[in-house]
């Protein structure tokens, strides 16, 4: 009898579709632009990325089939063209990107950083410690959101770190691993799109043009109401003590059986065994680390932004390379933690060394995917999905006033999911935002706020955001595992902020259309509570289980 595999079936399917659809019009395209250039067909390479993703459950050729959807629309069938927009153009352009390699080197090292601390038994340590202080499973959960809530600089640093220090005390309670990188992303772009000092207030304040940036984003805070909310859900949830939708199961197989990943995924469970303890390191070996590069980086920050050149503390934040600052801040952190290490005699030279090639080899994963992305975003900017947003905006009615705030936190969801960025789609509709509110300054400040929190939650949404995919890496948990758990929270968030801007293009007030969204959001969270499908944790029995497998 012959098997038929449902996810072979799939890609064929949508490769056959996208090229007889693709037939009537490839006779159009032309050497500077392309024929379908800035039309609804630039959406459609990461609507195939995302679908077949979220379809067959599996990422890598998923993202590769909407990159050559996204030549194969650019170059009208012509196989050179196709090529090199794909490979020279796409991979290569993307990879070769002085901000792109920056994070790629920054991955890499912070990779190299944790096997360290895993090895000298510092990520052991903590955990022990930190079980003598937090005894119960929600208190695990407080502590991650917590930690995340302090390291506001940048989200990337935020994925990593929280993940490395917390993994050790979420996995002796029992929470899963897709809770955690939940956690882990909520209090990442969320975090940072509201703190003033960090490299997303310094990438905002460089898209408002002609303001005061800084000013700007701090009077829009109270409006980020998506940001806000995400940060008030994750305390809710805990509070509340249950979950909803793919996270009730995860959590329960986590809870009750003690399985961590409900779907395993080889190369978390490799990463995990990586990190198993050889040497009897202290609580100092785990904190050293992460506290030198968490000062190295805000040094690094400063550096590029040109503190010591006469730039004012606030203007140097604004205008740092946070890409290269991570680089430099990570590269000091790792030669100190290199030497505090051999003096403090916790693990042989030899051996340290041997981490090297273990942390990059752990990265690989994320970074594979990471590229990929990079490159699906060249294709959909070859295609001028940015122009194509933007006339549609500019197509909506004057009459509209009111619900305007909502209509751009809406767009800029749906841009920030397709291009899986939140900088641009920043980039691309603040300026609109302020085209828009030339004629009704009164407007500005909660439109852009709109755009900024559209994009976090796009990106939050999105499988093919960098921030999403390094919080996988974070927790090492099956990268597709965190995107289906995650996107139900997520989703619930958006509704829930979508009112909340209708009420603040009424009142115009930031405080009554955020107190309304608690009050929904709390109503929303208590229905899901009751309805079938959730689940209650047993804190006692999650207690059990994980002293029991503990001994």
């Amino acid at each position: 009898m012959i098997r038929i595999n449902r996810n072979r079936i799939l890609y064929v399917f949508g490769l056959a579709a996208l090229f007889i659809t693709a037939m009537p019009i490839i006779a159009m395209a032309a050497d500077s632009k392309p024929a379908l250039y800035a039309t609804g067909w630039a959406v459609l390479p990461p609507i195939v990325a995302i679908g077949l993703a979220l379809i067959t459950k599996e990422v890598y050729s998923s993202l590769f089939i909407g990159i050559l959807a996204g030549g194969l629309l650019y170059s009208g069938m012509d196989f050179s063209k196709f090529m090199n927009h794909v490979m020279i153009d796409g991979f290569v352009t993307s990879l070769s990107t002085p901000g792109n390699v920056g994070i790629l080197v920054f991955l890499v090292i912070l990779g190299m950083l944790v096997s360290m601390m895993n090895l000298s038994g510092g990520s052991a340590a903590f955990g022990s410690w930190a079980a003598q202080k937090i005894r119960t499973r929600r208190g695990a959960e407080y502590s991650t959101v917590a930690l995340g809530l302090m390291i506001f600089v940048d989200d990337y640093f935020n994925c990593l770190t929280v993940g490395s220090v917390m993994k050790p005390l979420t996995d002796k309670y029992n929470v899963s691993r897709a809770k955690l990188a939940y956690l882990i992303d909520a209090t990442a772009a969320p975090v940072c799109i509201l703190a003033p000092i960090s490299s997303w207030a310094a990438a905002v304040s460089g898209f408002v043009q002609g303001k005061n940036g800084l000013s700007v984003f701090i009077q829009a805070i109270p409006y980020n109401f998506y940001a806000l909310l995400t940060i008030a859900m994750m305390f809710m949830i805990i509070t509340m003590n249950f979950d909803y939708g793919k996270m009730a199961v995860y959590e329960k197989n986590a809870a009750e059986e003690g399985d961590l990943f409900t779907v395993k995924d080889a190369a978390a469970l490799k990463n995990d065994d990586a990190a198993d303890t050889v040497h009897q390191g202290t609580v100092m070996d785990l904190v050293f680390p992460v506290i030198v590069l968490i000062i190295s980086c805000v040094i690094g920050m400063l550096y590029t932004g040109g503190f010591w050149k006469g730039k004012a503390f606030v203007d140097a934040f604004a205008g740092c390379d946070a890409a290269t600052s991570l680089v430099l801040g990570s590269t000091v952190a790792l030669v100190i933690t290199v030497v505090y290490y051999l003096i403090r005699r916790v693990v042989p030279f030899a051996e340290l060394m041997e981490c090297i090639p273990e942390g990059f080899k752990s990265m690989v994963s994320p970074i594979l995917v990471l590229s990929m992305a990079w490159t699906l975003k060249g294709m959909t900017d070859s295609l001028g999905l940015a122009r194509f947003v933007a006339n549609m905006m500019d197509r909506v009615p004057g009459g509209f006033v009111v619900i305007i705030p909502a209509l751009f936190f809406v767009v800029s969801c749906a841009l920030g999911f397709a291009s899986g960025t939140s900088w641009g789609t920043f980039g691309i509709l603040i300026p609109i935002a302020l085209a828009v509110t030339s004629n009704r300054p009164d407007m500005m400040i909660v439109l852009i706020s709109a755009c900024m929190a559209g994009g976090v939650c796009g990106d939050h949404c999105s499988p093919i955001s960098d921030t999403t995919i390094m919080s996988s890496a974070g927790a090492a948990v099956r990268h597709l595992s965190h995107v289906e758990t995650q996107l139900p929270y997520a989703v619930t968030v958006l509704c829930v902020s979508t009112v909340s801007y209708i009420i603040a293009g009424i009142m115009e007030s930031p405080w009554v259309a955020l107190a309304v969204g608690l009050v929904l959001l709390y109503i929303v969270l208590r229905f899901f509570k009751k309805r079938e499908g959730s689940y209650v944790v047993d804190e006692a029995k999650a207690i059990e289980t994980a002293t029991s497998q503990t001994n």
